[in-house]
């Protein structure tokens, strides 16, 4: 019976790829539906990695599938696409067909993310539960290993890895947005099965294996000998507790919000640099490391603790602002699903007749059990790897989305008020367990922010968002009362240790029966501490004497910054008065050369006022945070000295004087990106091909240069001979035929080559093409008519003014120099 069943699928997929090909796109979608509900489980079993494939598209991006990152609400398809793949549309309800029997879909290890592949290389299992009991070992003679996922697991791995899987989309479609098919439906899933008001829809199917939860936990030196063997699920356990299996349908189906988060965490999170791989391998970080045993693995030898070469993970990570809106999405969800948590959970403490629910469990240790490692490292990740320029915002949003998880309560308050209301009370323990993220992140922010131009707008405004943050009343307080319990004696660690603070890498399930409470926060915060950065990490107060010469030292960018600011906002309203009718002329600024130093195109008018008041008032917030009264804060001001008026700021950068001319230093590369000096810009090739500038008639321009040209190949010769003579007449051949050699003043670098190039005096008519000029001659002209000269008189008389003019400044120019 099973050819027929075969062969009748195998038929069944080969019409459904030509209808691919063939029909609409909304008849395909109603034919998929009537399939899913007619045909038998065995048969969509088949025809499942194909329909999962050609949606989400292929895990080495061959595939496009249905470009959900790129389908926005105004496309056709839009609605189409969202009520197939809707939770409760048919795809979820095929998914739900499946996952009631025990069928299984193989994801190879090699597309996994880089540490999680490079870790089970080396043979180690990594820690989350979502890898436990589900490695498929080849056959002797094959090398490709792979995971067996459950077909919603599989279903919520390709989903996830859509978002990061690189794609050749076709031409046009380049941006996606907010409001992209993907990036609702992320949301659309995790309201769905991570809900802030009541308990995760039931599956309209039973499954009655319940197959798909974590492993039990096992003491760390119990090894993985007969891995394969089926273990009893912790949360089957925490079920059965329960006073009735049956009263709470909830209970029996949070393994779906189990497993989505796990793979979204994993696919989207756990990525990183190989020298934060190598560290977190590391014997003295790791806090557990799953060893295969020879039997489990027989196609690959078993690699002592601590002796991995690495040489398996070569992953260049480079998020993109999408992933990082997608993990920010991730992360405000996650906390309103954990302020979610009813008061009476936060405060009671199990006992035999009163029990959480499980979702009530999760939302206790959702945020720390599942995303606060891997979110830490990716963040640093990040703030380490990221381009110095604007689009650094989404990562800093994602950064202050996570510390300030009482902006996701679900109470409408007004934020003003909120602001000066402060960071409640109860919120000190999420800030003592996340001491890092506050602290660290901030010093690594603190490296960008140093090497960034505080003069534009957009970076004036990342300090600003981020001073205003940590500078809400009672936030530095908390931030540094964790420190202090950080810096306790190393002995209210030491004789604590036996109480066994679990982790999930230490065999305990994310949702396993609630751990003892530790009520000695020394011990929590030291915990987290080298939890994340290993025992021997050198930590660097926030509050401390080196940190806060860091932030003396940006308080003084930030008053030079806004100097700049100033400078460039009253040079721009000069020039902006300057340009006048008569610049159309060429009578108002000619140097186009000449750019606001500091800024951007757009960094000017309110732009410019805009940065100003950012810089204002980061100040202000620094010096709250910081605790700097205004007389610390003048005397800072005071050290900066003359050097930043608008004297000095005209000096040169600071730099050292190389082959091909002057090399700037790292007090250099400062004052040129936060506008404090600049070089003086300005042509230095040849005067008769620079650009046409605006006061130039381009037809006139290329005309006369063609004309002269001509003039000079012809009598190059003479011009030469006539500049040598050291006569008056050669003062005056020198004053009216033009050299390149006046270009070279010596204001601004120029290499060796430049300077050695061959400078021979020629004719250059270029002025005759300005306005200006033509208006001046015009003016003549008409001058000249009112005294009724015709026009060859008025072009004599001005040939001999030209001449006498010229006459005097050779004879007579030396003198008024040097006079």
């Amino acid at each position: 019976m099973a050819a027929p069943v075969l062969q009748q699928s195998s038929f069944l997929l080969a019409n459904l790829k030509v209808d691919l090909t063939t029909k609409p796109f909304l008849q395909r979608c109603q034919e998929m539906v009537k399939v899913i509900d007619d045909y038998p489980v065995k048969e969509l079993h088949l025809i499942f990695p194909w329909l999962v494939e050609s949606v989400f598209g292929s895990l080495d991006g061959v595939i496009v599938g249905w470009n959900l990152r790129f389908l926005q609400a105004c496309s056709n398809e839009y609605n189409i696409v969202m009520d197939f793949l809707n939770p409760s549309g048919p795809m979820m309800k095929l998914v739900y067909k499946l996952q009631a029997e025990e069928y299984k879909y193989e994801i190879p290890v090699s597309f996994l993310p880089g540490p999680v592949k490079a870790s089970i290389q080396e043979g180690v299992l990594p820690d989350c539960p979502l890898f436990h009991n589900k490695l498929h070992f080849p056959l002797p003679g094959l090398q490709t290993l792979s995971l067996a996922l459950n077909p919603f697991e599989y279903y919520m791995f390709m989903f996830a890895s859509s978002l990061i899987t690189p794609k050749n989309y076709p031409l046009g479609q380049h941006v996606s947005s907010l409001d992209s098919a993907y990036f609702v439906l992320v949301d659309t899933y995790l309201k769905y099965f991570l809900p802030t008001e009541g308990s995760v829809p039931p599956s309209p199917f039973t499954d009655n294996r319940g197959s798909v939860s974590p492993p039990a936990p096992r003491a760390p030196s119990v090894p993985f000998a007969g891995y394969g063997v089926h273990s009893t699920s912790l949360l089957k356990r925490h079920i059965s507790h329960q006073p009735s299996v049956t009263a709470d349908p909830a209970a029996q189906e949070i393994w779906r919000s189990e497993a989505l988060l796990q793979v979204f965490v994993e696919m989207w999170l756990h990525h990183y640099s190989l020298e934060m791989y190598q560290k977190l391998q590391s014997p003295q970080l790791a806090l557990l490391q799953y060893r295969l045993s020879m039997s489990s693995m027989p196609c690959q030898p078993l690699t002592p603790p601590g002796s991995g070469t690495f040489d398996t993970y070569q992953e260049p990570f480079t998020p993109t602002e999408e992933h990082v809106l997608v993990v920010r999405l991730l992360v405000k969800h996650l906390h309103a699903f954990s302020c979610s948590l009813k008061p009476e959970q936060v405060s009671s403490s199990p006992s035999a007749h009163s029990h959480p629910s499980p979702l009530e469990e999760l939302k206790r240790v959702v945020v720390q059990r599942f995303v606060q490692q891997k979110l830490y490292v990716f963040l640093q990740h990040c703030f380490g790897h990221w381009p110095l320029d604007a689009s650094f915002r989404v990562v800093l949003e994602m950064w202050l989305s996570y510390i300030q998880p009482w902006r996701y309560t679900g109470e409408k308050t007004n934020p003003q008020t909120h602001q000066n209301k402060g960071v409640p009370e109860k919120w000190s323990s999420f800030v003592q367990e996340n001491l890092l993220m506050y602290t660290n992140l901030f010093q690594g922010f603190l490296n960008r922010v140093v090497r960034t131009d505080l003069v534009n707008v957009k970076n004036a405004l990342m300090v600003f968002r981020v001073a205003k943050v940590f500078a809400q009343p009672n936030l530095s307080e908390m931030i540094q009362k964790g420190e202090q319990l950080f810096l306790e004696p190393e002995h209210v660690l030491h004789h604590r240790q036996h109480r066994g603070f679990l982790t999930p890498g230490h065999g305990g399930s994310f949702l396993s029966a609630r751990q003892p409470v530790v009520t000695d926060w020394v011990f929590k915060v030291k915990s987290h501490v080298y939890g994340l950065e290993g025992p021997d990490c050198q930590y660097k107060q926030m509050f401390g004497t080196e940190l806060r010469g860091a932030v003396l030292k940006l308080i003084r960018i930030i008053a030079q910054a806004r100097q700049t600011a100033e400078r460039i906002s009253d040079q721009s309203a000069e020039v902006a008065a300057s340009n006048s009718f008569m610049s159309w002329f060429g009578m108002g600024s000619p140097d186009l050369n000449y750019t606001f130093n500091g800024g951007e195109v757009d960094d000017t008018g309110e732009c410019v006022k805009k940065t100003h008041e950012f810089l204002e008032r980061s100040l202000d917030y620094l010096c709250q945070i910081f605790r700097l009264n205004a007389g610390q804060l003048s005397q800072l001001m005071a050290t900066l000295g003359s050097g930043q008026d608008d004297g000095n700021s005209k000096q040169l950068p600071d730099s050292v004087q190389g082959e091909n001319g002057l090399i700037l230093t790292d007090l250099g590369r400062m004052q040129v990106i936060n506008g404090l000096r600049r070089f003086e810009i300005e042509y230095q090739g040849d005067p008769e091909l620079q650009p046409i500038r605006s006061y130039e008639n381009a037809i006139l321009v290329r005309l006369f240069f063609k004309i002269s040209s001509l003039v000079n190949e012809r009598f190059g010769g003479h011009m030469d001979a006539l500049c040598s003579r050291p006569d008056s007449l050669g003062q005056l051949g020198r004053y009216y035929l033009a050299s390149s050699e006046a270009m070279a003043d010596g204001r601004s670098p120029e290499t060796r080559r430049t300077a050695a190039r061959n400078r021979r005096p020629r004719l250059s008519l270029r002025t005759l093409a300005s306005y200006r000029t033509l208006l001046m001659l015009l003016l003549l002209y008409l001058f000249g008519a009112l005294f009724s000269f015709g026009p060859m008189s008025s072009t004599l008389l001005i040939l001999t003014g030209g001449f006498l003019y010229g006459l005097f400044i050779a004879l007579f120019g030396d003198k008024l120099k040097s006079q």
